[in-house]
């Protein structure tokens, strides 16, 4: 029984890393071809993925899963503006970005982070005494 609920899980693994490399970020995160509620479902699919596994992206002191939390907020009071607070050596300050930015951003952001666990993954060489290698 063990077996088989690991086989399971080594495939859906292993099918979960095969479909992140297969997305066109550039494509799935367009705002102008699939709306932003698309756009912003997709990022908030692989978002909790990356913050779980400790790739979650921060730009401009704006983490990825607050700027999820801001879109959603704007797109719920129909503004075409995202406002987020950001914390800066202990004073709190708010950045604006348009909506259609911000979604395509943070996006981008969710779906990177874990391609770019995956090809770690492939193309990571561990710096091991005699391996040919002169450091």
């Amino acid at each position: 029984m063990k077996k088989i609920v690991l086989t399971i899980a080594a495939f859906a693994t292993l099918t979960y890393a095969e479909d992140i490399m297969k997305i066109n970020e550039k494509e799935a995160c367009d705002v102008k071809k699939n709306g932003v509620e698309k756009v912003l479902a997709l990022a908030k699919k692989y978002n909790p993925e990356a913050v779980k596994k400790g790739l979650e992206f921060k730009r401009l002191g704006v983490k990825n899963s607050v700027a999820i939390k801001a879109i959603e907020k704007a797109l719920k009071e129909k503004k075409k503006e995202v406002v987020v607070e950001v914390k800066k050596k202990g004073k709190v300050k708010t950045q604006k970005f348009p909506l259609d930015f911000a979604a395509t951003r943070a996006c981008k952001f969710a779906i990177v982070a874990l391609q770019y666990d995956e090809e770690a993954k492939k193309t990571y060489r561990a710096d091991i005494p005699g391996d040919g290698y002169k450091y």
